[in-house]
């Protein structure tokens, strides 16, 4: 049987996970293209090219010996991969989807313009923000307001809380284009996993309810199902249908809502590709995101998203105190476990706030679940090796 032939722009932790998803019964051979063989999917991977992921001929080396070609990072080269769709390569999600997604500004417009709710905002430069909110004062809500850089932000950066103190003594931490959200306080963070195959069939996975580190901004804790009534669990799931349906396009998507106090449900974002709140789909759910992504990228019928039983995540990520070299503790003592599974990310060094790996544990309750992770995110710890 002749393989498919799968290109992959990134070879971080999520190309390693979607190789990992297809070693068992492999269909594909598999190409990655990263700026160092030092990169988690590297040892996985059938074929190797060392190029940065915005390098026009780069990605065009990529495209010559592959069927289809994915991505597992936004910050790449959406013209030189517009160009190869256009020229007849198959390329999922299209890179027109990246077009909107890549600029915060653009994927907001985005979502004003397919009635799909989203909290409220404006499109400024960043010398402009303080005037802005000095003469607009009924923006700011609790005494703060959310800034993000338009490109560019991933893993929690490009993204501030700040009070408008903070703002006139120049703690904004990024320049240019910005976008100026509304403040929802006490909201709880929901995502949805949508996965859309070829033919256009649509699987979407059970409500994952997340929480982030306040100073990190990155997904710290998460759980499914998310413990909200049926009428919302509903509501986000009819949302992110939605907001993927406007899109157009096969592929993988990480829809991210706030619910906010009155029960409505606002779009925050949308990642094109596997996500950091899908990682508990592994041992959750009857098919996890990466096996859906594998099956979209074949051309495959879509596996059931039902969870199995309840599932939470926790995130491993570098201590504050050291860089360098790591090691997990106790981490015979975690293989031996039968409801924890360690995915650790083949990263060599640790930094402060680096994602290096995550857990999943699973009960057959939900109650059950909530007591043996916090065990777990108590005992789970990095240390200098």
């Amino acid at each position: 049987m002749i393989q498919k032939k799968v290109g992959i722009i990134g070879g971080g932790q999520l190309g390693m996970m979607l190789l990992e998803s297809a070693q068992e019964n492999k269909r594909a051979q598999y190409t990655i293209l990263e700026t160092s063989k030092d990169c988690p999917a590297f040892d996985l991977c059938d074929h190797f090219i060392e190029g940065k992921l915005t390098d026009a001929e780069a990605i065009k080396e990529l495209s010559k010996n592959c069927d289809v070609i994915t991505w597992e990072i936004e910050h790449i080269n959406v013209d030189a991969l517009i160009e190869l769709e256009n020229s007849g390569k198959q390329i999922i999600p299209s890179p027109k989807v990246l077009e909107i997604i890549h600029d915060k500004g653009i994927q907001k417009e985005f979502y004003i313009s397919h009635k799909v709710p989203t909290s409220p905002f404006v499109l400024l430069q960043d010398n402009e923000l303080l005037a802005y909110l000095e003469n607009h004062p009924e923006f700011i809500v609790a005494g703060k307001v959310v800034v993000k850089s338009r490109t560019g932000g991933y893993d929690g950066k490009g993204v501030q809380i700040l009070d408008i103190d903070q703002i006139r003594a120049g703690q904004l931490a990024f320049d240019g284009d910005i976008l100026l959200e509304q403040f929802v306080p006490d909201v709880l963070e929901l995502s949805v996993i949508v996965a859309v195959g070829q033919d256009l069939e649509v699987e979407v996975f059970p409500s994952i309810e997340m929480y982030f580190n306040p100073e990190s901004n990155l997904v710290e804790f998460l759980f499914s199902p998310a413990q909200v009534s049926q009428e919302i669990e509903d509501n986000a799931r009819k949302t992110a249908f939605k907001a993927v349906e406007s899109l157009n396009s096969p592929g993988l998507f990480a829809v991210e809502m706030f619910v906010i106090g009155t029960g409505e449900i606002w779009i925050n974002e949308i990642a094109p590709r596997p996500h950091n709140s899908g990682h508990h789909t592994i041992e959750g759910c009857e098919s996890s995101q990466f096996e859906q992504l594998n099956k979209i990228l074949l051309g495959e019928a879509l596996g059931e998203p039902n969870l199995i039983q309840p599932a939470a995540m926790i995130n491993i990520v570098g201590p504050k105190d050291f860089s360098g070299p790591y090691a997990l503790k106790d981490e015979l003592y975690w293989l031996e476990q039968t409801d924890v599974f360690v995915h650790m990310y083949r990263k060599t060094e640790s930094r402060p706030n680096r994602k290096l790996g995550h857990v999943t544990v699973t009960a057959p309750t939900f109650k059950d679940l909530m007591k043996r992770a916090k065990e777990v995110k108590e005992m789970i710890q990095i240390i200098q090796s």
